[in-house]
């Protein structure tokens, strides 16, 4: 498709907006507005983006829906820039529509405290999401009239799935990378939100700064300070906001009830998908009647949080403490304390000592530079401080062992416990 095609596709039929506290007036067609209606997409303004977070920063209370539209208006720039500085590009009308859809839907296969059950077998969002869009009639009917295709629309969020669609390899690539559109927004969003100033980014000068080769965004030789910053900035938002004390317990005690009751056979992992909080919690009232470990959950949602009781560097685990590094096995090391500790307070409840450690996290800096020469090359170790062994260290540096526990339970007993208990002797 011609580039003068595009362009006026890109402006002539977007006369309808969304005001975004982030992005200002986001233009819509009036169709692609009308998505933002489908049942399945309204969910995701009753889910909060950073989930419990709000027990620690009270105003980031966001949605995922407000996420998803800074994704499209960023991903819709994107295209923008390419189309400015590029005379000819592998783009047609159903593939751009497509794109813009993808940006707008990417999260609509997450459910409530999504982190909570990263650790579990469930299905990862991107394929509930690729399902949702192919098998939910209203919304599939939605992204026709908006000039979309809907199995171009479920292949560019669901990676996995094999494609040899050239067109389509490339939206993928901008809508999953260093720079792309998710990180960008969630980032600034967040920060905003939290009150925090860390994760506050200058998108449109990284914007100005992108274009494409060999289906690949390329990033100005000028503009790598941005990289630095996006990777710097994500390292303290974890440390501040995403991984906080208070979240983190928040997180683990959601997580401890649901593992407690899929292991007891008590729910299913069918009975987590396609809820939003209020539908969550709910769905966690009732079960509180027959499951016990549902109280952490109705604790976190009145905003009782335990204690973090002892904390330790993953490079110092003994042999049960590592078992610890599973989900699945988790429960051994933390009814060994339990066990330890339970003699001085007969009214602790087996699953209330609970020990969380976060997920792995990647500081990656993948893309590719545009040097002043014309010639495209990898970040090289000398132009920034993200190097393999600096990422790996700031990772190091923000995932620990921590154990939580009830206020009343002394740190003093359950650091004694972890250097007492004879850890070699408990079996899976």
């Amino acid at each position: 498709m011609k580039k003068t095609e595009l362009l006026n596709l890109l402006f002539d039929s977007f006369d309808h907006s969304v005001n975004d506290v982030i992005h200002s007036s986001v233009p819509f067609t009036k169709e692609m507005k009308d998505i933002l209606k489908a049942k399945s997409v309204d969910k995701l303004n009753r889910i909060r983006q950073n989930g419990p977070a709000y027990l620690i920063y009270p105003s980031n209370v966001h949605t995922r829906l407000n996420h998803s539209i800074g994704v499209y208006a960023i991903g819709r720039k994107i295209i923008l820039t390419l189309l400015s500085k590029n005379e000819s590009l592998p783009f047609s009308k159903e593939g751009v529509m497509s794109f813009f859809i993808a940006c707008l839907l990417h999260d609509i296969g997450h459910f409530p405290y999504a982190h909570s059950l990263k650790e579990l077998s469930v299905r990862e969002h991107e394929e509930i999401a690729e399902d949702i869009i192919l098998h939910d009639s209203e919304l599939y009917e939605k992204i026709k009239k908006a000039k979309g295709v809907p199995e171009y629309v479920a292949l560019i969020i669901n990676k996995e799935r094999k494609c040899a669609i050239e067109e389509i390899e490339i939206y993928r690539n901008i809508l999953s990378g260093t720079l792309d559109p998710d990180k960008l927004d969630y980032l600034s969003r967040d920060a905003y939100f939290s009150g925090v100033p860390y994760g506050m980014q200058h998108t449109e000068f990284i914007l100005k700064s992108l274009d494409l080769r060999n289906g690949r965004l390329v990033l100005d030789e000028d503009a790598l300070i941005s990289v630095e910053q996006i990777l710097f900035s994500k390292y303290m938002m974890y440390r501040t906001v995403y991984w906080h004390k208070g979240v983190r317990c928040a997180t683990s005690m959601i997580k401890k009830a649901l593992v407690t009751a899929l292991e007891d056979n008590k729910i299913s992992y069918d009975d987590l998908y396609f809820k939003d909080d209020y539908e969550f919690a709910s769905f966690a009232r009732k079960k509180r009647i027959e499951i016990d470990a549902f109280s952490l959950i109705e604790m976190v949602e009145s905003g009782q949080l335990f204690e973090k009781k002892a904390e330790i560097p993953l490079s110092d685990l003994n042999m049960l403490l590592k078992k610890a590094l599973s989900i699945r096995t988790r429960a051994v090391a933390e009814r060994e304390i339990y066990n330890h500790i339970k003699a001085k307070y007969p009214a602790l409840k087996d699953y209330e000592v609970i020990i969380d450690i976060p997920e792995p996290i990647n500081f990656e800096s993948h893309i590719e530079i545009l040097r002043h020469d014309g010639s495209v090359s990898p970040v090289r170790d000398e132009e920034t401080i993200f190097t393999e062994n600096v990422g790996s260290e700031f990772s190091k540096r923000l995932r620990k062992l921590s154990v939580f526990a009830p206020s009343y339970v002394k740190e003093a007993d359950v650091i004694k416990a972890l250097g007492e208990v004879d850890f070699g002797k408990a079996e899976l």
